[in-house]
């Protein structure tokens, strides 16, 4: 093992809302990393339930940044990007609360951006943490722009195939943040990780995948993943992604739109067909609003593809 002081330095970036068993669970997984050179930074979302205190009970060595309110997925990595940055970080990973990792999960990782300087973005070897032998994701996927949906890997591919990873576990490298800025907070939640990888791409850089860094997602922790309100916000991000890189966005979008509207019509779930159409035309639902805003959850990088 090399000493520490030779190794890259690397910060790893947990987002927590009303989720602290989850965190608390990843936290010590990631206690057995065999990386030295690394600093783990909770970013607290503006939880309800007591998540700080609880984290800060079990683990009071670690350091939690409280933001105040639920900026989502990516105004939440965004915060803590930032101080990574300006604090000298060489990478940054970006890593679900709900997951487990193996101890070479990281140094697996930094190895294989290390071969080559145009290595933009690193994932994992993604394993479902109720069935710990199924493959949820080899790093990422791939954009289908005739039906407007996102498909998952499911067995190793060479990384010249991979068009986006899974934020559930997204190494990146501190020029491609300087480079590319950070995470566009138009998405709320979904679809922000292929937009960054998209545009990653675009400037020249590279996707690959770690096949010996092992995590285990588990992809529904803190949502139910058939809500109106997940329906809400994945069309939302859908017709923003396919808006910023589909050629004819016209026909992704609203492909997407009435495959997801006949799905759930045809399943009689009406609320969620108004969900779907709200999300696409940016329309509210009182039915989704009347208690709760939009931002009152997190989202989980579910073990679904986009539909």
């Amino acid at each position: 093992m090399k000493p520490a002081g030779t190794l890259p330095q690397v910060f790893i970036l947990l987002l927590n809302w009303n989720g602290w068993r989850d965190t608390i669970e990843c936290l010590k997984s990631l206690e057995n990393l065999d990386y030295p050179n690394s600093r783990v930074i909770v970013l607290d979302n503006g939880s309800t339930d007591g998540s700080v205190e609880r984290i800060k009970g079990d683990f009071p060595e670690v350091e939690i940044m409280e933001l105040g309110k639920n900026f989502g997925f990516s105004g939440g990595n965004n915060r803590g990007i930032r101080t990574a940055l300006q604090r000298g970080a060489e990478y940054v990973w970006l890593l679900n609360n709900d997951t487990t990792v193996e101890p070479q999960a990281l140094r697996s990782m930094v190895e294989k951006a290390e071969t080559d300087p145009k290595i933009g973005a690193v994932g994992p070897a993604v394993y479902c943490l109720d069935a710990p032998d199924r493959l949820q994701a080899w790093g990422g996927g791939y954009i289908n722009f005739w039906l407007g949906r996102s498909r998952h890997f499911l067995r190793p591919v060479a990384d010249e195939k991979i068009q986006f990873l899974t934020g559930a576990s997204l190494l990146l490298r501190r020029p491609v943040l300087e480079s590319l800025g950070l995470l566009d907070e138009g998405f709320f939640a979904y679809w922000e990780d292929s937009d960054y990888c998209f545009r990653l791409r675009k400037a020249g850089w590279r996707l690959a995948v770690a096949g010996n860094s092992r995590i285990w997602h588990r992809g529904t922790a803190t949502m139910e993943k058939k809500c109106e309100r997940v329906d809400l916000l994945l069309n939302r991000s859908a017709v923003r992604f396919f808006n910023k890189h589909a050629s004819i966005p016209f026909i992704p979008v609203w492909v997407g739109v009435a495959l997801r509207i006949a799905k759930r019509a045809m399943a009689g779930d009406w609320k969620r067909v108004r969900a779907v159409w709200a999300g696409a035309t940016k329309a509210d639902v009182p039915a989704l609003t009347s208690t709760k805003t939009s931002t009152d959850f997190t989202v989980p990088r579910t073990s679904l593809d986009h539909e």
